[in-house]
């Protein structure tokens, strides 16, 4: 088969190139999508949010969120390395996603506001990500884009820094799809649990993978393996904290636990490892998927008591319950005289202040190390409440190195020349640690558009 545009890969980043590739008019554009029909979308199922930089309030953001604050916030969870050019163009792009996204058929709902922080800086899709995909989906149908589910990359052609050809396994055949050029938009490694022991050893096997069972990294690893220059640390993933319960693969948002900054967090030792109340939540909830992922067993608690429940968004199961911190660690298998003396040792540092979830309070502890620097309030309302945490995995940082057009960039220095990267695959090129909640879907979505009409011009 021959087409002019071939998008390996099937979520947000991948359904942006292909629309743009197809508006800036190529005509023939094929996706390939490993994932049956039902399961389409990758990880952009389970989102809900885009980080967008914005001038003027609207229906969907309240006040404004320029590129300076944008750009200093990306800055500050990524520890100061990034890509600074490439992060500037995603950033300024993201002012136009909304209007794009609406005219391929995405909707939005009202600003959300309260625990989150997130109604100034975030625009919320309507129906959440598996309606945004339909959307996607519908749009590239009407549009004549041809898709293919259930369709597995395998091999490629390439020749230094041309790529001829693509090996696609499909109803149980090898295709051999010829292309003018390729996107590739297929996510990181994030699911390949074999991996992951590669750099973490057992650790591994207690990770839970919070997307799609699909992203394996086999479609990196052949381009790193033909000579694609790699990016981002190799043993380094966006994590977060999620209910222990929740399944080993695609338990989504829904097994995400916001609990962490009204409370304490112990390890299976029944010590606290790390201050709890350093930052609003968007900004720091990302680092505690990997601190969990380094405490004995790969295992933590969330421990508050009833002044907070109500306050966060809750797991899908219910935490434990009981009326005394003693019997709490029992019911979670820990040490009760450990616990006991834990909580005993913050509550009798926490320094009284002005409680505002909304805001980086004066409630914090004195004398305690780990220090907790905002909402800190004593736990001794009973009934007490805690949730297992295990580190949840949604994507891997490393992948393949771009330029402002998405264009790969070769291992001998060369550029690509017809070749491009979106989504997770080139999340390394900005971010390599930390993450900035919403900003995922705006990474992939801008470079998406961008390599979709890069790639349709080159045809032309």
């Amino acid at each position: 088969m021959e087409t002019d545009v071939l998008v390996v890969g099937g979520g947000n980043a991948a359904m942006s190139a292909a629309l743009s590739a197809r508006d800036h008019g190529a005509r023939r554009v094929l996706v390939v999508e490993r994932a049956p029909k039902f399961y389409r979308g990758g990880n952009s199922r389970h989102t809900r949010d885009f980080r967008v930089m914005h001038t003027r309030p609207s229906e969907y953001m309240i006040g404004t969120y320029l590129e300076d604050e944008f750009l200093e916030d990306l800055k500050k969870v990524a520890g100061g390395e990034i890509n600074e050019n490439l992060a500037k163009l995603i950033v300024c792009n993201s002012e136009e996603l909304p209007s794009w996204l609406s005219s391929q058929g995405i909707r939005w709902q009202p600003t959300l506001s309260g625990t989150l922080h997130l109604g100034r800086t975030n625009i919320f899709q309507l129906g959440g990500g598996k309606a945004m995909m339909n959307s996607y989906y519908h749009t590239a149908e009407a549009k004549g884009i041809e898709i293919w589910y259930e369709a597995m990359l395998v091999d490629m052609d390439i020749d230094r820094n041309v790529f001829k050809s693509a090996t696609i396994k499909r109803n149980g055949e090898y295709i051999t799809v010829r292309s003018k050029m390729v996107i590739v938009a297929s996510g990181g490694f994030e699911a390949n649990i074999e991996w992951h022991r590669r750099y973490w050893g057992d650790a591994a096997d207690n990770f839970i993978i919070r997307g799609t069972p699909y992203n394996q990294g086999n479609v990196l690893e052949l381009l790193l393996n033909k000579g694609v220059e790699k990016v981002g640390e190799e043993d380094a993933f966006h994590a977060v904290a999620v209910d222990g319960r929740a399944p080993k693969f695609d338990g989504g948002i829904v097994t995400r636990l916001d609990s962490v900054p009204f409370g304490i967090v112990v390890n299976k030792h029944g010590k606290r490892f790390y201050d709890e109340g350093e930052d609003f939540w968007p900004k720091r909830y990302a680092i505690w998927g990997g601190l969990i992922a380094r405490q004995p067993g790969q295992i933590a608690y969330s421990i508050f008591d009833s002044k907070v429940l109500g306050k966060f968004m809750p797991s899908v199961w219910k935490p434990e319950k009981a009326q005394s911190i003693r019997e709490l660690a029992e019911k979670l298998g820990l040490d009760p005289n450990a616990v006991e003396a834990t909580v005993a040792e913050y509550n009798a540092a926490v320094r009284p202040g002005d409680f505002n979830p909304a805001e980086l309070d004066n409630c914090t502890t004195e004398g305690l190390t780990p220090r907790k620097s905002h909402w800190a309030l004593k736990i001794d309302t009973p009934p007490y409440y805690a949730y297992p945490l295990k580190a949840g995995i949604t994507f891997t940082y490393l992948g393949v190195k771009v330029n402002e057009q998405a264009r790969m960039m070769m291992k001998d220095g060369r550029l690509a020349e017809n070749m491009f990267a979106c989504g997770e695959i080139a999340s390394g090129n900005v971010l390599r640690r930390g993450y900035l909640a919403g900003f995922g879907l705006t990474l992939g979505a801008t470079l998406g558009r961008i390599a979709g009409r890069e790639a349709a011009y080159a045809v032309k």
